[in-house]
């Protein structure tokens, strides 16, 4: 095998500006190479589109007689589930002979300490078994399970266990301490007796802290800039030229890694299945800081992670999540910590896995990842550019606590919902997605609106409670309940403080929370299937499965408030054709809407929520809704939508870059009607054939197309074709369009920043490939560009510049360039000062928690009680406080007032920084040569 020892080869001061590696050869695998458009860009096309997307008919009244271009939107067999989510060691126990996993009395030895709220509490799947009937009686047909697979009892270095299990060692048998493979085949037989459907919490992202290193058992992490993989003969590569292939490199644990991996005696063959021993199937690379390069390859605090371009690795975890599959029947993957893993192994993973799951039998096998960001041009990328089902929708998570809890402005969820087309491809959409408000690593949603409403009654806040799981019920998606809030759990913040036990508790600081809607604590059980969010997430469900159009119909705005208020949406099946009307208030007093329609004239019946129990729309199809505070309505049109009687004139707007991603165009078509539409899009080269793209049926008809895998330059063809609800079709005229160049973007060094010795330089590439490589440049004084180095190792490209010859005070400015197929691109100018930053007088951390620190108000930069203190040391200034749990906002203000301030990313005037904080001690720290301020 012939290794190239060139992707991390860092050129000289020397090299021509702009220079680039001169050979490209091998530079791009196989598996990336895309130069057909049908496999890359498009993915799938109209003839292997899932039923749910059948084309329409053709009909000779239309626009476009003989058109198939006409598909429906895309409903999964998922689109109605009602998930329950659960910690099976939180929820019941069914057996008390298990608590302690078989490895005796020693907590330290078994984890188990029903006292402590890092341990084994108890819990298992025979309890979960137990408690079935209380489970399908919220109106659950998904219940999903943290991952249940045999864990490290106890990790010394965390001072707990692995009660949560996501510390695993043997991917083939259940955790002892929850019971074995066999009451987990009890547990999913009756489920499925009962119509309902079991998920597995699974892991492919790492493994339990086995590995320590030479020295130390854990490391900070060392670049693949600063200390290159190597092959077993001590040749430098870059791992990811061989990522998505059968190929790779072999490796040795004495040669390859920054690191000697080493494994403690004993435990060599620890790990199942055995495959999993081999410590060259590990990045090795010290703690991750879950940013840049590190997300993807650094250790979650020591625990080992998993080497993911390596094809064993990949063919190893394909052929552990299919035996699940095939002997145990699960019905889907959530799987964990999505983002941290390479795009190729889910580009092989997700289709593979699935393919085989349908083999079995199980065509509504489901999977949904991880990915913890709230920005939907980046979560979507998982869905569209990477093949996989869904992901968990964080971003509702947080439109949904800003409305229901926060009481922010209606209009903030028009915006949100108008962002859901970056999901919308070809073969998935939003409406896939599970929609959930809190969780076992944020938090619970009763401790948001706890936080969020202080001094608030308890009938506030279980009315702000409702009234999100009204939004979560009404809206697209699949939603999703965290064992508990059904019966008011709260907590004091994330991770431990949201894991609360439904059986009696012994922990003291579960015991001292408070509960919504009930006088009852955690000294007891906590099954009342009569307490007011029980019984109203039952309602809501029961609700929702009578009228399916609210769980699976077309989501259309309809109206929002400027400030607290009314948001109204409607929900329509694209067979029925009855429009429901929901008007959310989020507003403490009544509130009334005029609410557009899509029918004039017609009767409208209450079937939710308190209000007139019937009422007619306007001759303007305008609907007159009132709302009490904090709480939701639901009308039903007495009838169908009249049918079009020929379909509307479809144009399309020029596509152009979408921003947030710049891998994708953003292709809109604007519809000249206002009923019920649905439009499909298509695509193709010069060379190819039209390809279905996706096809949305809400108003801004548009997609996000994927084009990453295209050269920039390539010119692609669009058109749209509408389909109304007479089964009329319309087409557009097509439109053509360029592939984007690459975006750099210079991440370091800050701008304004002072530098010393030795200046990191770092870029990044949107979209990101294999082939790139990235220049840099410096102007000193204002003179002329002169290269620093280059660097052709992804995701980031850095390199290091020297400027321990230039006098204090002197201003350099540096940039990145890169060239390549149908581009030469160069990023912004980042401006520094060399020499040590002369400090302030003072540093006041101001945010909304200052009266918590004992301030005369929030906001106060001249507060002593907020000051930092600076550290002669390193230069650091820092401030630790105690603060009670909540969400804030800061910022770092100099000398005393607003004059000079600094915000995220240590911008000047920059915006506010946000601290989610679980309650107890937080350090802030402060670097002036940097600016930036931080909190942990």
């Amino acid at each position: 095998m012939k290794i190239r020892a060139t992707r991390n080869t860092k050129t000289t001061a020397a090299a021509a500006p702009h220079a680039t590696t001169s050979s490209t050869d091998g530079r791009k695998s196989a598996a990336r190479t895309a130069v057909a458009f049908l496999a890359a860009a498009v993915a799938v096309s109209a003839s292997v589109l899932p039923a749910q997307a059948a084309p329409g008919p053709k009909d000779p009244g239309s626009k476009n007689p003989g058109s198939t271009s006409a598909l429906h939107s895309l409903r999964a067999p998922v689109t109605d589930e009602n998930f329950y989510f659960v910690m099976a060691d939180r929820f019941s126990n069914g057996s008390t002979a298990n608590d302690q996993g078989g490895l005796g009395n020693d907590p330290m030895v078994s984890g188990f300490d029903p006292a402590h709220k890092g341990f084994y509490n108890g819990g298992d799947l025979a309890g979960l078994l137990d408690k079935i009937d209380y489970i399908q009686g919220l109106g659950t047909t998904s219940i999903w399970l943290t991952p249940s697979f045999k864990n490290k009892a106890v990790q010394p270095e965390d001072k707990s266990a692995g009660y949560h299990g996501y510390w695993i060692t043997d991917f083939t048998q259940i955790d002892p301490h929850l019971g074995t493979n066999n009451e987990l085949k009890a547990l999913v037989d009756e489920a499925h007796s009962r119509g309902m459907k079991v998920y597995f919490d699974i892991i492919t992202n790492h493994t339990a802290d086995v590995i320590g290193y030479e020295g130390a058992a854990r490391k900070g992490y060392t670049s693949k800039d600063e200390v290159p993989y190597k092959t077993a003969a001590g040749d430098d590569f870059d791992d990811r030229d061989y990522a998505g292939t059968q190929s790779f490199p072999a490796l040795t644990p004495e040669t390859s890694f920054p690191y000697n991996p080493v494994l403690e005696p004993g435990e060599e063959t620890l790990k199942v299945p055995g495959w999993l021993n081999d410590p060259t199937l590990y990045h090795n690379r010290g703690d991750t800081t879950f940013a840049g390069e590190d997300s993807f390859y650094g250790d979650f605090f020591g625990l080992d992670d998993l080497f993911t371009e390596h094809p064993r690795v990949v063919d190893g975890m394909k052929d552990i999540y299919k035996t699940w599959i095939k002997d145990f029947g699960v019905d889907g993957f959530r799987i964990d910590t999505m983002k941290h893993v390479n795009n190729e192994f889910w580009q092989e993973f997700g289709p593979d896995v699935l393919n085989y799951a349908r083999e079995q039998g199980k065509n509504e096998f489901f999977m949904f990842g991880e990915v913890f960001d709230t920005t939907k041009s980046f979560t979507s990328q998982f869905t569209t550019r990477n093949g996989m089902q869904a992901v968990l929708d964080f971003p509702f998570q947080d439109a949904a606590r800003n409305f229901a809890s926060k009481g922010q402005a209606a209009s903030t969820l028009e915006t949100f919902f108008s962002a859901d087309d970056w999901y919308t491809d070809a073969d998935s959409n939003v409406y896939q997605l599970p929609t959930f408000l809190g969780n076992h690593d944020m938090g619970r949603i009763g401790s948001f609106i706890a936080s969020d409403n202080p001094g608030s009654t308890d009938a506030e806040q279980v009315a702000r409670d409702q009234l999100a799981h009204e939004l979560m019920y009404f809206s697209r998606g699949n939603p999703v309940i965290y064992y508990g809030d059904e019966q008011g759990f709260t907590g004091a913040g994330g991770d431990q403080n949201a894991r609360q036990t439904l059986f009696a508790s012994q922990v003291p600081d579960y015991l001292d929370d408070d509960l919504l809607g009930t006088d009852a604590t955690h000294v007891t059980d906590n099954f009342n299937t009569q307490h007011p969010l029980y019984t109203k997430i039952s309602q809501l469900a029961e609700l929702t499965k009578e009228h399916p159009a609210l769980r699976d119909g077309a989501h259309q705005h309809r109206y929002a408030s400027e400030g607290p208020g009314i948001y109204a949406f409607s929900r329509t099946n694209a067979d029925d054709q009855r429009e429901y009307v929901v008007a959310l208030n989020n507003s403490e007093q009544a509130q009334t809407a005029d609410v557009p329609t899509y029918i004039a004239k017609r009767n409208y019946t209450r079937v939710y929520g308190e209000g007139a129990a019937e009422a007619k729309s306007s001759a303007n199809a305008t609907l007159t809704v009132t709302v009490p505070p904090l709480s939701a309505v639901v009308y039903q049109s007495s009838g169908r939508i009249p049918h079009s009687k020929a379909a509307p004139a479809v144009v399309l707007q020029e596509p152009s870059a979408a921003q947030g991603d710049n891998g994708r165009l953003k292709v809109t078509a604007d519809v000249d009607g206002a009923s019920f539409y649905q439009v499909t899009f298509e695509a193709k080269t010069a060379a190819g054939a039209w390809e279905a793209i996706g096809t949305d049926d809400t108003a801004p008809y548009q997609v996000f197309h994927d084009v990453a895998a295209l050269e920039a330059g390539t010119s692609v063809e669009y058109r749209a074709t509408v389909l109304d609800n007479g089964r009329h079709t319309a087409t557009s005229q097509p439109l053509t369009a360029a592939v984007p160049a690459p975006i750099l973007t210079l991440q370091k060094p800050l701008e304004g920043s002072n530098v010393e010795g030795s200046v990191e330089l770092g870029a990044t590439a949107d979209p990101e490939k294999a082939s790139h490589a990235v220049s840099f440049e410096r102007s000193v004084a204002g003179g002329a560009w002169t290269p620093v180095g280059s660097d052709n190792s992804s995701p980031v490209y850095s390199v290091k510049d020297d400027i321990t010859k230039l006098v204090d005070g002197t201003q350099v400015q540096y940039r990145a360039a890169m060239t390549g197929p149908g581009f030469n691109v160069v990023s912004d100018v980042r401006t520094v000062t060399v020499g040590e930053a002369p400090q302030p007088g003072s540093v006041t951390v101001a945010g909304s928690f200052n009266k918590a620190m004992g301030c005369a108000a929030p906001w106060d930069p001249a507060c002593t009680q907020a000051m930092m203190t600076l550290d002669p040391a390193d230069k650091i200034w820092r401030l630790t406080v105690e603060l009670p749990a909540g969400q804030y906002a800061y910022k770092a203000a100099l000398n005393g007032n607003w004059d000079v301030n600094y915000g995220a990313g240590g911008a000047f005037n920059g915006p506010d920084l946000v601290l989610d904080h679980p309650g107890g001690p937080v350090t802030f720290r402060y670097d002036n040569s940097t600016h930036v301020i931080t909190a942990g």
